[in-house]
């Protein structure tokens, strides 16, 4: 669970995802230095509340993207034994209590990746989006179907189940996006290896407090990621023709 100034949410979400009939659930959070202080309250909330073994964060010098303190997260928990790692935004859009869902299905489907999708069949987004944001969203998400053929509704989602061998074979450490961008990254390495995707629908709600990272720069780069996938990801695929189920 990545974080910048999202001290307001944390124990929230936090509470909210220890409260699951999941034991043997522990939680990482990746803190860029926020100025508000959330690494330091992760680490109050480790010590006083849940204990070190449930909860750990992983600090980073200062805010260096979404998509590499993804990266950073992701392989800390490899090397710490996940069996099953779960992403997440900590401000409360993705919902704690989907993930029981998403791990059994993992489980009885076989998948590789389930994804929390907004757009398959079921899904939702929050009543307070604007049309503007709605209409930019399901633009972003046919722009890249279409330019990386990929046979995946919610393209750009952030909120996934993955299995360890999986995020193995793709080689999460070699990827170079950052950003929201890096979204569409994880799920064309995935889609080149043939690997299953399964999506489950969910409401995506507006964050509860805080602000959007949401930047130009983002924007461009996200726009420009196709083109970039297409030239230098060839190599990836297996032969093996890529599977979505909704």
């Amino acid at each position: 669970m990545p974080t910048y100034n999202e001290s307001d949410n944390l124990p929230t979400i936090l509470g909210a995802l220890f409260a699951l009939p999941l034991p043997a659930l522990r939680v990482l959070v990746v803190d860029d230095n926020s100025p508000d202080g959330t690494g330091d309250l992760a680490e109050q909330l480790a010590r006083d509340e849940y204990g070190p073994d449930r909860l750990s964060v992983l600090h980073r010098p200062g805010k260096q993207g979404l998509g590499r303190a993804y990266v950073d997260g992701i392989g800390h928990a490899l090397d710490q034994g996940a069996d099953y790692v779960v992403q997440m935004d900590a401000d409360l859009s993705h919902p704690p209590e989907a993930v029981p869902q998403m791990l059994g299905t993992l489980l009885s489907t076989e998948a590789d990746v389930v994804i929390g999708s907004r757009y398959a069949t079921g899904g939702e987004l929050a009543e307070n989006w604007s049309l503007h944001r709605k209409a930019l969203s399901a633009w972003a998400n046919f722009y890249v179907r279409v330019l990386l053929r990929m046979r995946i509704r919610d393209v750009t989602a952030g909120f996934k189940i993955w299995r360890r061998q999986t995020l193995r074979s793709i080689d999460v450490a070699g990827i170079t996006s950052n950003g929201y961008a890096f979204q569409v990254e994880m799920n064309y390495r995935t889609v080149r290896c043939g690997l299953k995707i399964v999506e489950v629908p969910i409401r995506f709600e507006e964050r509860r407090d805080g602000h959007s990272k949401m930047n130009l720069g983002v924007q461009v780069e996200s726009a420009l990621m196709p083109f970039k996938l297409r030239r230098h990801l060839p190599r990836l695929g297996t032969g093996r023709p890529p599977t979505s189920n909704r």
